[in-house]
């Protein structure tokens, strides 16, 4: 099979199985349809791990070519095609086997739904969008893949569409992406008036080396950076796909979802597409110090804040919604500092713990009959055995262990910040490492008060109802929960191997060749990654380095706090929140900034509207222009009419009037003279 044909089959695949399922899911039932598109999403992972060995090897070649030619306009050819390079083949083992694991998970999740053919339709429609994304050699089908996981998104999120909260949920998510989209689409609307009338990544970064310096008036006489300006547009997008602040308040609702597409968008799709596009236009940032600024400071505020949520959370799905948005903020910090390497290696990592994670949320809420209260949960641990450790390894992974692949990805981004010599580096800095203590703290709040302590549920007799689906809600008192069946455990162990062991692989990913010529930086002469490539060259340095490390003593710190509040005294947390009473309303609240955005936006957007409905249309266009127009006619007719009295004598007098009118009108220069 040659290189076009391959790649043509591992982004198809995906697609193939989607239609068919969609299409004729009646035809093939239930169990053809997770045939098909689990057949059509496997043959993808298969093939992009042949890719992937071949560039880790390096025996891989940089495949850059156009399949056809979509549109011609004025001497612009628009195309699409596909870029496939080390980066490119890293992302495509990414996406496949986290969809690949949650295809198979959903298979025990979605049991019961009667929306079971649909719901596998679209999450491989939902792997085909991104795998467009990330194969794509211009920016034309990069906005495509960039919009089709948007409308995927869209269709998954509101996945129960009989429910006001998922419709509610998914329209936020798409109005707020399109926030995001709109600065997406002038970036990229410059990069075409200005970087060689060209929309191939090739020719814009060929291009872009004698526009450093150019300029352009946004206001006139005042003059801006081009390159700044294309960037910060781009970056834009990037906050509306990977939700960083203010542009994040989609993804915590993202939940309203049935828990496998939580785990698709948060860990492998929809959420690193920003990340992957920053990485890819890595050229272009590294020629505006000012765009790199901001992206520093974005990231940092979404990390520490977006943590801060995540104490306050009793949803256990929304505690790893809100880590996830912290997560985005450490990447989004690496892309600032041009770590572009430590970027996407934790971009990798963080897909199987944070997969693992929500699948493990999912497998929890299975064993107590789709009850999502933490209050109402505890001593799982001995009921949901395989559910508890993989858990426990997710979780360990997550907040930076030593010798779990977190720990490798994201404390290189700590040390990465540390070294960099941006001015944003230091609030950055500040801000990572006080969320490293968060996060293990609502980590392991949210472990323990799952697995440990109490059986809670047996509390609780108030909590036993049906959803609008027919699920039974909470377990009754006399119940116990048991474990999921194999297909749900079954890709929970599979993304615990890579969560534990990936980060052994930081040695090729982050400082060898892996990303040579693709990611635009140089071990020698960049100072921020020159000062990690000599001080945590692989990962025993690392290893070594931050076993006495503040980011791990702040780790145990975060988990003993945690075991302190919520098994040793667990009256306690109930005292702390009384005692700062303000700042827990404060984060209840999420800062306020959804009830800022529905005031300012959306009641001041339908306000502006009734505006125009009734001034401009109704009053302007309707009374004055349309109503007042027959009104006009029908006055100057009524006057008209009286003259038209069918009378001769009438029409005699009218005539001889206007000859005296006529004559008096010649004679009166004569008179008056």
């Amino acid at each position: 099979m040659d290189k076009m044909n391959l790649y043509l089959v591992i982004a198809l695949a995906p697609l193939v199985g989607s239609l068919l399922a969609g299409l004729m899911g009646k035809v093939i039932g239930r169990k053809g349809a997770h045939i098909v598109t689990i057949l059509g999403v496997a043959i993808s992972f298969v093939l992009s791990c042949g890719v992937l060995y071949d560039f880790w090897t390096g025996k891989g070649q940089v495949f850059d070519q156009n399949i056809y030619t979509w549109l011609t306009m004025g001497g612009l050819d628009f195309g699409i095609g596909f870029m496939v390079d080390s980066l490119t083949a890293l992302m495509l083992v990414v996406v496949t086997s986290v969809s690949l694991m949650v295809h198979i998970y959903t298979i025990g999740y979605m049991s019961e739904d009667d929306g079971y053919q649909r719901f596998f339709s679209y999450i491989s429609l939902f792997t085909f969008s991104m795998l467009m994304l990330v194969m794509s050699n211009n920016f034309v089908q990069l906005f495509f893949g960039w919009e089709a996981v948007g409308l995927v998104s869209y269709l998954l999120i509101g996945f129960y569409f009989q429910r006001d909260t998922a419709i509610f949920a998914n329209l936020k998510a798409f109005l707020v992406n399109r926030v995001g989209d709109f600065g997406f689409v002038l970036g990229i609307a410059l990069v075409l008036a200005h970087f060689g009338g060209s929309l191939n990544y090739a020719d814009v970064f060929a291009a872009a080396p004698a526009l450093k310096d150019a300029t352009i008036q946004l206001f006139p006489g005042v003059d801006w950076s081009l390159m700044t300006v294309t960037c910060l547009l781009l970056f834009v997008g990037a906050m509306g796909k990977s939700a960083q602040f203010p542009l994040h308040v989609w993804l915590p609702d993202s939940m309203e979802g049935p828990t496998p597409i939580s785990a698709l968008i948060h860990a492998a799709t929809m959420v690193t597409a920003g990340i992957f596009m920053v990485s890819r236009m890595s050229p272009l940032y590294e020629m505006s110090t000012v765009a790199l600024n901001v992206i520093v400071v974005i990231g940092a505020i979404t990390a520490l804040f977006m943590g801060f949520l995540g104490l306050i959370q009793t949803d256990i799905k929304r505690v790893v919604a809100y880590s996830t948005l912290s997560q985005l903020g450490y990447m989004t910090v690496a892309l600032g500092v041009s770590a572009y390497s430590i970027a996407m290696f934790h971009v990798t990592t963080h897909a199987f713990f944070k997969a693992l994670l929500f699948l493990a949320a999912g497998s929890v809420i299975i064993g107590m009959h789709h009850d999502q209260d933490m209050r109402n949960m505890g001593g799982l641990r001995k009921y949901m055995p395989i559910t508890h450790i993989t858990m426990l390894l997710g979780s360990l992974a997550l907040i930076g262990t030593p010798f779990f692949s977190g720990f490798y990805s994201k404390d290189s981004i700590i040390e990465a910040v540390h070294a960099s010599q941006l001015p944003a580096a230091g609030f950055a800095y500040v801000a990572l490492i006080i969320s490293v203590f968060v996060t293990a703290l609502y980590c392991f709040r949210q472990y323990f008060m799952v697995f440990w302590g109490k059986e809670r549920w047996r509390e609780h007799k108030d909590h036993d109802h049906h959803d609008d689906h027919g699920h039974h809600h909470g377990l009754a008192p006399t119940d116990n929960p048991k474990e999921s069946p194999w297909v749900v455990t079954l890709p929970l162990v599979l993304l615990a191997i890579p969560s534990v062991f990936a980060g052994y692989l930081i040695d090729h990913f982050v400082y060898g060749d892996f990303f040579k010529g693709v990611i635009h930086y140089n071990l020698e002469a960049h100072p921020t990654m020159h000062i990690m490539a000599e001080e945590f060259h692989g990962w025993f340095a690392m290893t070594m380095h931050g076993l006495l490390a503040l980011p791990v003593i702040l780790s145990a710190l975060g988990v003993l706090t945690a075991w302190f509040l919520y098994i040793k005294a667990p009256h306690l947390p109930a005292k702390i929140v009384s005692s700062i009473k303000p700042i827990y309303t404060l984060l209840d609240n999420k800062y306020y900034l959804d009830d800022i955005y529905f005031a300012v936006f959306a009641k001041g957007s339908r306000a502006l509207g009734t505006l125009f409905w009734k001034v401009g249309d109704s009053f302007i266009i309707d009374n004055c222009i349309v109503n007042g127009s027959a009104k006009l006619v029908g006055c100057i007719a009524s006057g008209v009419r009286r003259f038209q009295t069918g009378f001769v004598y009438t029409y005699a007098a009218a005539m001889v009037f206007g000859v005296l009118v006529l004559a008096v009108c010649w004679l009166w220069p004569l008179i008056v003279g």
